[in-house]
């Protein structure tokens, strides 16, 4: 008997300890296993039903957050896109091609340790969803922006954004080098970290070369 009341007692105790998530913690849970889904399957084979499984929640409580898996695909890859740029923002006042090598690093860490949001995102290219292909495109775009103003606030590469239609497209080409080999990275690491750093690096610095 006195075993069954400790035993009890501390069911009871676990249920008292247990901590409910935030509103918040509950997102970035939902959207961790979100992107861990869509990651590792196409668009129309993710159901939203087994996000909720997975997290061990109501469907009613993930409808909640994100009533459809439009809404849900587009959370994934907007907190995927802001955490990108946040990581790879520019430090002011430091010349870009100092921290160039520092910032890929970065950005390598980056997507080695979230590989999945970071495959997600990109799956998103193939969504046949027009609203979350759309989001995509603006999560590419922003990246774009931010190394444009990023080369031309720095008095070294300035030059090259005389002629921005030529130097957008160089940067955008550049962009899409890098995501094809992160991926491939991601898929067969044959390539130490600093190798790839360095491959990035150097098509970077051909692709603004005026």
């Amino acid at each position: 008997m006195a075993a069954k009341e400790r035993e009890a007692q501390g069911g009871a105790a676990h249920t008292r300890t247990r901590r409910r998530l935030s509103t918040d913690e509950r997102r970035e849970q939902l959207l961790t296993v979100g992107a861990r889904l869509f990651a590792q399957n196409p668009y129309d084979d993710v159901w939203i039903e087994q996000v909720a499984e997975i997290a061990g929640v109501s469907r009613g409580l993930l409808y909640h957050y994100y009533p459809t898996k439009r809404d849900f695909f587009t959370a994934v890859i907007e907190r995927e896109s802001r955490r990108m740029l946040r990581l790879t923002a520019a430090a002011p006042g430091v010349p870009v091609l100092e921290q160039l090598g520092t910032g890929l690093d970065t950005f390598l860490d980056y997507v080695a340790t979230h590989a999945e949001g970071f495959r997600a995102f990109h799956r998103a290219e193939a969504a046949g969803d027009p609203t979350v292909r759309r989001v995509y495109k603006e999560g590419l775009a922003a990246q774009e922006r931010q190394i444009l103003a990023a080369l031309a606030a720095d008095p070294q590469t300035a030059g090259a954004t005389q002629d921005l239609p030529t130097l957008r497209l160089a940067v955008r080409g550049w962009l899409a080098f890098l995501v094809a080999v992160c991926l491939e990275w991601l898929e067969e690491p044959g390539l130490a970290r600093e190798e790839v750093r360095d491959l990035c690096a150097r098509a970077l610095l051909g692709a603004i070369t005026v």
